[in-house]
């Protein structure tokens, strides 16, 4: 039994005991457990607060029992998915607002894999970096940076 299969034996053994009747799908190309309920409200919770509680408790789980198992995610009838093309549309929009205006833009704070998501998709951009603060805080905001940040403020103030 690999990472995955045992994650869905546990997910779909939490939610049974919790008494939320529930299909558990395995996504092996994006390693995500897919849940299909008839009440998905419940399970994502405000912003997805408890989808991100039941990953984390699933992901314990497994990281016990298989200590070299990979992180998976979970999704509750694609609400992540969803979720995920929202803040890049966000963080795009918010790049080109950086690139027009020549100042950085800081989005809504956000988990560590919500970060890691903005800064993978700005990796080669050729006209926007980003960074995020170094504290320890959970949630952090990511700055979205023009790489040629003052320069469209000196040239029109001339």
């Amino acid at each position: 039994m690999d990472h995955l299969e045992a994650a869905q034996e546990v997910l779909d053994s939490i939610l049974g005991y919790l008494g939320f009747p529930v299909a558990v799908e395995i996504d092996r190309k994006a390693e995500t457990l897919n849940i299909a309920s008839s009440d998905p409200k419940l399970l994502i919770g405000h912003h997805g607060d408890r989808l991100e509680e039941i990953q984390y408790l699933v992901n314990r789980i497994i990281q016990d029992r298989i200590p070299d198992a990979p992180r998976f995610k979970v999704d509750i009838d694609s609400y992540r998915a969803a979720q995920e093309y929202r803040m890049i549309e966000e963080a795009d929009t918010a790049a080109a607002r950086a690139v027009a205006t020549g100042e950085s833009v800081k989005l809504q704070p956000m988990n560590s894999y919500q970060r890691r998501l903005i800064h993978s998709h700005f990796k080669d951009h050729p006209e926007i970096t980003t960074g995020s603060p170094s504290d320890s805080a959970r949630l952090k905001q990511v700055s979205v940076i023009p790489k040629n940040e003052g320069n469209l403020k000196s040239e029109s103030d001339s």
